[in-house]
């Protein structure tokens, strides 16, 4: 077993320790899905276009965090495996846009289960008023979040 670096005492609580409680839950969340092998990025890509469509890959790219020719990598692998294909931009002839295929939704949505439950799997062993805690505070911080995206 590996010995912390440094031992910080963190007030329980705290903005710190919730942030060290977030990453750990969604590392493990994220490792449970298995189906398809895919990495982070990749996974990040196909979930992008499962739940908001095809995209260009400069979109992508800004979306994710990453270079154009890093995301055009990555894009070319999926394609590879069958999980997306680019098409013609009907609104701009020289634009291509990547979707997902039939079979990229599958995988998007039997790793998308797979981390359900996972995280099931956690809240059924909290005591009762815990499970009520995260079935409240969860939404919410999820609804923090939306309201801080821009709007189209």
């Amino acid at each position: 077993m590996h010995k912390p670096v440094m031992e910080v005492a963190i007030p329980q609580g705290s903005a710190e320790a919730l942030t060290i409680a977030v990453e750990q839950l969604v590392r493990h969340v994220r490792l449970s899905a298995t189906t398809g092998g895919l990495s982070s990025a990749a996974s990040f890509v196909l979930s992008r276009l499962a739940r908001e469509g095809p995209q260009r890959l400069t979109e992508l790219a800004r979306a994710e965090g990453v270079s154009q020719p890093n995301m055009s990598q990555l894009v070319n692998r999926l394609e590879r495996a069958g999980l997306v294909r680019r098409t013609a931009d009907h609104s701009d002839g020289r634009g291509v846009l990547v979707e997902v295929t039939d079979t990229g939704v599958e995988v998007f949505l039997r790793r998308r289960a797979e981390r359900a439950q996972a995280l099931q799997q956690l809240i059924d062993e909290l005591s009762e008023q815990e499970r009520h805690a995260v079935a409240v505070a969860l939404p919410a911080l999820a609804r923090a979040i939306q309201d801080r995206q821009p709007r189209p």
